[in-house]
């Protein structure tokens, strides 16, 4: 009897003479045929569905891998072509970047995705951000704390909405569109609807064709967030929220609080893994 494997199948069959005997069937080119179909109808599926992006408006959108972006970034696909950039700033918590790069993979079709390398501004600005600094501890204690303004990254936004403003540009793409929201509001100056007003004036000037930068979520909480991606599915276990860079979530600094308090207002579990646990 031949040597069989999970590529053969035995049939019994009966002989001439009326004999029965065990013939063992090579399956291993009927599977190969079978994943060689299934690929292709996969691939034909996500060509047409690139076929209906690409019908679509081009909107750049500023994804950090927080579950506001992240959240904004699945709204935005039912209507607009997206193209995502993330910053690499120098920033403790670069985990939010491999966060952007899961939710754009996530999406259908998927989200291309660029990663910027700004790390120099780490020493740039090393002297005014716990998020830089090594030797500046993260506060804990909630946004709205006094100790919570060392997270501020001097003119952090305006850094990268002007970037996403020259990348839309060279896209073609009219819209910018970043996930500034109420509870910014309290700590920093590049979230609040003043600061948003003057980047449109300035986005709508500076070059040949107009661009408009949206915040649609600048009057939303994060809770108001939270029930737009649950409707949405956005898989809040592949973003990243918190301030230190470690392996979980501190749940202790004023960025997890608020997503905690997000959730918790919800009534929904928020399926990151934390230390506090």
């Amino acid at each position: 009897m031949g040597e069989q494997n999970e590529y053969t199948r035995t049939n019994i069959v009966e002989m001439e003479d009326g004999s029965f005997e065990e013939i063992i069937e090579d399956q291993s080119s009927l599977k190969s045929s079978v994943q060689a179909e299934f690929k292709a109808k996969m691939l034909e599926e996500e060509q047409k569905e690139q076929e209906v992006e690409n019908r679509k408006e081009k909107a750049v959108i500023i994804l950090s891998g927080g579950m506001d972006s992240g959240t904004l970034l699945f709204d935005l696909k039912r209507k607009y072509n997206v193209f995502a950039i993330t910053f690499d700033y120098g920033q403790k918590h670069r985990k939010e970047i491999f966060a952007a790069k899961a939710l754009c993979l996530k999406t259908k079709p998927k989200t291309p995705h660029q990663v910027m390398n700004l790390s120099g501004l780490r020493g740039l600005l090393k002297n005014s951000s716990s998020l830089l600094n090594n030797s500046i501890k993260v506060p804990d204690g909630h946004y709205e704390d006094e100790t919570m303004k060392s997270t501020v990254v001097p003119n952090r936004n305006m850094i990268m909405l002007s970037i996403a403003i020259g990348y839309a540009i060279d896209l073609g793409a009219k819209k910018v569109f970043y996930a500034a929201h109420s509870g910014d509001h309290a700590i920093y100056p590049d979230c609040r609807p003043v600061f948003v007003y003057q980047m449109q004036k300035v986005a709508s000037v500076c070059h040949y064709d107009p661009v408009e930068v949206h915040a649609p979520y600048l009057n939303f909480n994060k809770a108001d967030i939270l029930r737009i991606g649950y409707k949405l599915k956005v898989p809040y276990e592949h973003t990243w929220t918190c301030y230190n860079g470690r392996v979980r979530a501190c749940g202790k600094c004023g960025s997890c609080q608020e997503r905690l308090e997000a959730f918790d207002e919800i009534g929904l579990e928020d399926p990151l893994e934390y230390e506090t646990d």
